[in-house]
């Protein structure tokens, strides 16, 4: 069960009275509910001076995730970055329409790191499962601001401000840029609250 919840992306999960730091996408993050059990699909990153935890609500998602970590340049902390944004569905769908721009569109991924996603990733991404839940080529942005924007307020929910507060401060800080990413937009509500 999650006991904890993280401003960078990280919650604690209580395993038989046990608790590890698992980071996941903040899109996941925001639908861990406190205190109740959960299931998280984790890989286990290991480096010469920490072991660090990487936890996805979806099976595709982890493996969006591994794909990822092997592309020249990319660390876990970029994969985050991308399936913070992007399920593995709409990374799929992303890669297949050679979308470069959406990919440059998420922080930390300019233009040379968009190019070698789209050409190291191009026959290496397996198909989701859940290509069912697929969007309309027309009208893909404003869904997406909208899926950011509740995203948002849910994480600012679960981290104890009210509907209220945290439906305030995204429509605040979306006023002044309304294409931001996730993890931005997150970061510029809690300024604003804090």
């Amino acid at each position: 069960m999650v006991i904890d919840h993280g401003v960078d992306g990280s919650c604690v999960l209580d395993v038989a009275g046990v608790g590890y730091e698992v980071f996941v996408p903040l899109r996941t993050l925001a639908r861990l509910p406190l205190t109740e059990p959960v299931t998280l699909h984790v890989h286990t990153h290991v480096r010469e001076d920490a072991l660090l935890l990487y936890g996805f609500h979806a099976a595709d998602d982890r493996t969006s995730f591994r794909v990822l970590l092997g592309v020249s340049g990319v660390g876990p902390k970029l994969a985050m970055t991308v399936l913070s944004e992007l399920s593995a569905a709409d990374l799929h769908r992303v890669i297949a329409r050679a979308d470069r721009g959406r990919l440059e569109a998420i922080s930390g991924v300019g233009k040379k790191t968009a190019a070698r996603l789209l050409l190291e990733l191009k026959d290496k991404l397996p198909l989701p499962l859940d290509t069912g839940s697929a969007l309309p080529a027309s009208g893909v942005a404003s869904v997406e601001l909208s899926d950011v924007a509740t995203q948002v307020c849910d994480a600012l929910q679960r981290m104890g401000f009210s509907r209220g507060q945290a439906e305030a401060a995204v429509a605040q800080v979306s006023k002044a840029d309304q294409a931001l990413p996730l993890e931005q937009l997150l970061r510029r509500a809690l300024a604003s609250l804090g």
